[in-house]
């Protein structure tokens, strides 16, 4: 702008017009490179969309667990912070699709683990389960229609078709299979089960269902999927396993295995920002494996134990700020007992932890039963730990041989007889794991439940090392077998007839045969015996072999005694899944509404109207000489009671459908209830006990229904 006359002769302009084209072209340039950088960037992120999706689906599989237990409760950041790790340690690749795999399996375990040290052995499978199922579900490789109708057999109340084998088929084995034709993947199912009785009724006899060869047709066809729809009509009992299998072949052998209780791992994870909780269960107690992980660290001396209850909240308060500054541990016991101090913890933990004064070396741990009082806030934020007798012989015998004291080399070696001292250790183990599995056999395993715990077979086994020691030229088994029998475990046993048959299982174990034989049996098949090993890792290697689901034999039980126990566990575990699922549309289409107002409909036609008392009254009037016309007007009253709230929910359902009326959380409780086939709580509180599903007690309460109308119109029955 300052150069004057002709501007071709004007040589600093035309330099600088040229060199300002120059870098022009240059950024246009770098425009286009940074264009195209950001387009591969692009693709690369669009090309890890599967490591989120399948990150999401693992983030709701946690979630959703507080629905089965408030304690089971995750924070956000938790969560990324996890993911963080394994982005950090998952093995690298060159190769997109080999990153993308490597990473989603490392952190797929990753929860596993973390999550699965938190949980109750009873919800461990089921946390595998429905992991599992969330993923495949993502992948599509399950259907929601098919998952649902494994989880409640199907929802409907009349079945048109008789039952072909009234022998061995029982009713609602029949109804499901009927159900279960309406499938796509099942069309023409019942026909050929009532053509092929004699080949589907292999199955039904067989101890192993779900690896039982099916009927020619439906043998190739069906996904792994089906397969476990199948063995849940045939024989819920063994679903169980079936699930298992389903786990191995969907995600591998490590998800039926949770690891076993580490305070080393879970300490590791903590910080002094960090509180720890051992959520507790019947018989479990952490504090002797805490105050040996405390003398370890060299912290024992320092670490302070507060059991709360009535007057202990300022103590434990107190004690809480000096170690915030000092660096020492605190143990809050039984926080589920006070829950009037829970806002008070939570207080602490938001405000006290927080703060960036706080020794790193201090360390807050609490225990406590599931409680709905517990501060969120403190749970979403904690590392959880659970300690209890994990589930099956297995798992059981593998925690004694890697839990103190027996994976103490000092002490394992420490016995002057070896021999002896190793095989009578084994059996004590086999015998501890024995008594406690009993437990899950109800009535059939011991009159009474009792606790037992690892504090039983610790003073044993530091018993059975001491005597071995003291008595040099024999084994002092009568005097064994009185401590371990009569005291250790004796001391829990009230009932007579239980106490005779703990004596009678010990002196299987603690026997000169166990000593004096190779490979002693503890079953009558063999299966299980004392093997002949000399090192740690070889008895731990021999547990390894047994198999995750024990025969009934091994507990001295017919092969018919785990039945009830299984089919329990089974409907525990649906139960479970249930309560996680979401309401959505089935692929034929039907809407959860739709399928619940026809399922209302076709209840309120069957329902009588209410029994008039008053005409009846006169009919039947209350005498001394007639006592059932007393029974009757009492039954009639009630079951009216019972009909006029089935009516006005099931009205209430449709109003809210429509929009006339809020649907409360009562009304909510019904429809969920009657789209997985469950009795509902409002209609329970005024029914008489019953267990059945919500077709069959439908169908049982119109025949009581008739049976009263047909006292009223005949006469006493």
């Amino acid at each position: 702008s300052s150069s004057q006359g002709n501007i071709l002769e004007d040589e600093t302009a035309i330099n600088i017009l040229s060199s300002s084209k120059a870098l022009s072209e240059e950024i246009s340039l770098k425009q286009d490179i940074a264009n195209k950088t950001e387009e591969e960037i692009d693709t690369v992120r669009n090309g890890y969309k599967p490591v989120a999706a399948h990150s999401s689906i693992l983030f709701f599989a946690i979630s959703d667990m507080a629905v089965i237990e408030p304690m089971y409760q995750y924070s956000l950041s938790w969560f990324i912070s996890l993911y963080l790790h394994s982005i950090e340690n998952s093995q690298p690749s060159d190769v997109m699709w080999h990153r993308i795999s490597n990473l989603n399996d490392h952190f797929t375990y990753s929860v596993f683990v973390n999550v699965s040290r938190s949980l109750l052995e009873k919800d461990k499978l089921l946390f595998s389960f429905i992991m599992c199922v969330g993923i495949l579900k993502g992948t599509g490789e399950i259907k929601s229609e098919e998952l649902r109708f494994l989880l409640t057999g199907g929802v409907a109340l009349d079945n048109p078709h008789p039952n072909p084998a009234n022998d061995w088929l029982i009713d609602k084995s029949w109804a499901e299979i009927v159900n279960c034709s309406q499938l796509s993947a099942f069309e023409g199912f019942m026909e050929h089960v009532r053509d092929n009785l004699s080949e589907w009724k292999l199955i039904y006899d067989s101890a192993t269902p779900h690896t039982e060869p099916r009927p020619e047709g439906w043998s190739i066809e069906l996904t792994e999927m089906q397969v476990l729809i199948v063995v849940r009509i045939f024989r819920p009992d063994k679903v169980i396993p079936a699930i298992q299998d389903f786990i191995v072949q969907k995600m591998g052998s490590e998800y039926t295995e949770p690891p076993n209780f580490d305070l080393t791992t879970s300490y590791s994870d903590s910080s002094a920002q960090t509180p720890l909780i051992f959520i507790l269960s019947p018989g479990a107690d952490p504090m002797a494996a805490l105050m040996k992980f405390a003398t370890e660290k060299g912290v024992s001396g320092s670490m302070h134990t507060v059991s709360l209850g009535q007057g202990q909240g300022p103590i434990a308060e107190k004690l809480i700020e000096e170690a915030v500054h000092s660096g020492t541990w605190v143990v809050l016991q039984n926080c589920h007992v006070a829950t009037s101090w829970m806002p008070t913890l939570e207080k602490i933990c938001m405000e006290w932890l927080t703060d960036e004064e706080v020794n790193p070396s201090f360390r807050l741990w609490l225990t406590s039963y599931p409680s709905p009082h517990f501060p969120v806030s403190v749970i979403q934020n904690s590392v959880k730990m659970t300690k209890e007798p994990p589930k099956g012989l297995r798992a059981n015998m593998l925690q004694s041989y890697l839990s103190d004291p027996i994976s103490d080399m000092a002490f394992y070696e420490g016995c002057n007889k070896k021999k002896e001292w190793q095989r009578l250790l084994f059996s004590l183990c086999f015998f501890h794991a024995l008594v406690q599995e009993r437990r899950k056999f109800g009535p059939l395993g011991w009159n009474i439940a009792y606790k037992f715990n690892e504090s039983d077979l610790r003073i044993s086994v530091m018993q059975l090392q001491m005597f071995l020691n003291d008595y040099h030229d024999y084994v002092p088994y009568h005097a064994l077998t009185y401590l371990t029998g009569e005291c250790n475990y004796g001391g829990r046993v009230t009932d007579f007839q239980d106490r005779r048959l703990i004596m009678s299982l010990l002196k299987l174990f603690y026997c000169p045969e166990v000593v004096e034989t190779d490979r002693y049996a503890f079953s009558e098949t063999g299966q299980y015996c004392c093997p002949v090993a000399s090192q740690h890792s070889d008895y731990v290697d021999y547990i390894k072999t047994f198999s995750y689901v024990p025969h009934p034999e091994v507990f001295g039980l017919h092969e018919n005694g785990d039945i009830a126990k299984d089919q329990q566990e089974t409907q525990q575990l649906f139960s479970g899944v249930l309560s996680t699922l979401p309401r959505e549309q089935s692929e034929g289409g039907k809407s959860a509404q739709n399928i619940v107002e026809d399922l209302a409909a076709d209840i309120i036609s069957k329902i009588p109207p209410n029994f008039n008392i008053e005409v009846i009254e006169e009919k039947y009037p209350v005498k001394y000489e007639e006592s059932m016309n007393t029974v009757l007007l009492q039954e009639l009253i009630r079951f009216n009671n019972l009909t006029s709230v089935i009516r006005r929910s099931l009205h209430d359902i449709g109003k809210a459908s429509m929009g006339l009326i809020l649907m409360s959380a009562e009304v909510e409780e019904v429809f969920d209830s009657m789209l997985v086939g469950k009795l509902p709580e409002m209609w329970a509180e005024k029914s008489y006990p019953s267990l059945k599903p919500l077709g069959s007690y439908v169908n049982d309460l119109i025949a009581r229904l008739q049976f009263f109308q047909d006292w009223i119109n005949d006469g006493t029955p």
